[in-house]
């Protein structure tokens, strides 16, 4: 389902959420460390798992062995007693061989009637009531099996039938079994830990030494990505090392597959800029060479509608449009002799001008040429002061304004702003009109770009005027940028103050 309008957009992913986006170096290493973790975690809980078996088997021998040697701990001097006799408590000796903490239990007729443990020389017995129903519970003639007999902790217990139906439970602690396998498991985990850590680390310097080779490659290619491939004489010096372009190594071949896209592409654009270059030498000719034929022309349609003898109004518009079409085709030759002069990166003055008097000028003049419209100036008290060069700032001003005036319809508002931001002069060109076409918008800049025919045109359009702007400010150091919508039109101009 699609969010409304006033839904706030989901927060950003953590990088480190999407393991696709980490660099190679950290997918390796990552990688190296995932399989280490389990091969640990199954060499551990095996390890654990054998010595928990080996250390169980070797309690359940030393309990079965005690289990044998249990009975011969009663007092056997005392008369034997009839079936109903074993109730009665018998004096309790260990016998030897027996360790520390053995416990012996006598059950008659499912009663506890004994119940011992084993101490040291000296020291008190422990209580070992409350732990009939515990002693019952162990399965008779069944092997050993542990059980939690509270203050005494856990044991391995086993029940044997005498023959005079007498049950012996004898018992061992668990205590030292228990506290073996927690050490063990502590110093298996705790030495996995500190090995998958090493390993990590030196994982990390070995595919970083490894990968070397390949970051030395993205830097040449990022460092190629950097350079203005579009316009000028392109040199492209920046190429893989030798000792990265060994083709015997996956790096290798990474490197010596872009040298050869980079010879390629130099070579590509040594043949793009001689063609550049012998057009741009043939417009600006062609201009140069345009400009005495067309003087000529003007001059002699101007003499003709200036003979002693009457001329026939046809002639007389005929002439009139010779010399109209004149002065349009030289203003195009002027503009494509500029173009051809940046292109070729003749440099422009850059000397201290005053923005404010030169839009003063430059609006003053608009309003002569398209009284029409309605004019609007908003100047700063203090001058304007940019670097640049004062003809061709003029012309740019000129051409913004006469864009606004011939593209908009008689009565609309346009309004020349001056001002200044941090280190630069901006200066604003807006109109109420019908706006930019969208499909435009994104070549407003190109040479030879022209709205559609919907735009109010009182006077040709060479489609230069725009890119002429363009060139010259980004020459100067400037930029102009448009903002265009129906009812509003924008372009802002930035220029280095003095």
């Amino acid at each position: 389902m699609s969010s409304g309008p006033g839904s706030e957009p989901p927060p950003p992913v953590s990088r480190w959420r999407e393991p696709a986006r980490w660099s190679l170096r950290a997918r390796l290493v990552a990688a190296m460390a995932a399989l280490l973790v389990p091969a640990f975690l199954v060499v551990g809980v095996t390890a654990e798992l054998t010595l928990n078996k080996a250390l169980y088997d070797r309690v359940d021998d030393q309990l079965s062995a005690a289990a044998n040697r249990a009975p011969r701990g009663f007092d056997d001097r005392l008369p034997p007693p009839g079936p109903r006799d074993c109730m009665q408590p018998r004096a309790r000796q260990f016998p030897p061989g027996q360790v520390i903490g053995t416990l012996a239990a006598r059950i008659c007729h499912g009663t506890v009637v004994n119940a011992d443990v084993l101490v040291e020389d000296g020291q008190p017995p422990p209580v070992v009531s409350g732990l009939d129903a515990t002693l019952l519970a162990v399965p008779v003639d069944g092997p050993p099996s542990s059980h939690d007999l509270g203050a005494l902790g856990e044991y391995r217990l086993i029940a044997r039938t005498m023959p005079d139906g007498v049950v012996f439970v004898t018992g061992l602690p668990l205590a030292d079994t228990k506290e073996t396998l927690y050490l063990v498991a502590g110093v298996v985990g705790g030495v996995s830990v500190l090995v998958v850590l090493a390993v990590t680390y030196l994982g990390v310097v070995i595919v970083r030494r490894a990968l070397r080779p390949l970051s030395r490659v993205a830097a040449t290619a990022t460092r190629v990505s950097r350079l203005r491939l579009d316009r000028g004489e392109v040199v492209l010096p920046q190429r893989v090392a030798e000792a990265d372009a060994d083709v015997g190594t996956e790096v290798g071949q990474v490197g010596a597959a872009l040298n050869r896209m980079l010879d390629h592409v130099g070579n590509a654009l040594e043949v793009r800029h001689a063609s550049e270059t012998q057009v741009r030498q043939f417009v600006a000719d062609a201009s140069h060479e345009l400009r005495t034929p067309l003087a000529a022309i003007r001059g002699y349609a101007e003499l003709g509608r200036r003979a002693r003898e009457p001329v026939p109004p046809e002639v007389a518009h005929m002439l009139s449009r010779v010399e109209s079409e004149a002065r349009r085709m030289t203003r195009l030759v002027e503009d494509m002799l500029l173009l051809a002069r940046l292109d070729a990166g003749r440099p422009l003055a850059h000397e201290p001008v005053d923005l404010s008097m030169l839009t003063v000028n430059a609006v003053s003049d608009a309003h002569a040429a398209g009284p029409g419209h309605e004019w609007r100036l908003e100047v700063p008290e203090e001058p304007v002061t940019v670097l640049g060069d004062p003809g061709r700032l003029q012309q740019v001003l000129a051409n913004l304004l006469a864009n606004a005036r011939t593209h908009t319809p008689e009565g609309t508002l346009v309004t020349v702003t001056v001002g200044t931001c941090g280190g630069q002069a901006v200066l604003e060109v807006s109109d109420s009109g019908p706006g930019i076409p969208a499909g435009l918008l994104p070549y407003v800049f190109e040479r030879f770009a022209r709205g559609d025919g919907s735009r109010s045109r009182t006077s040709g359009s060479t489609g230069l005027g725009l890119a002429i702007v363009h060139a010259v400010l980004s020459e100067q150091g400037g930029t102009v940028e448009v903002d265009s919508a129906p009812g509003r039109t924008r372009f802002t101009v930035r220029l280095p103050r003095t």
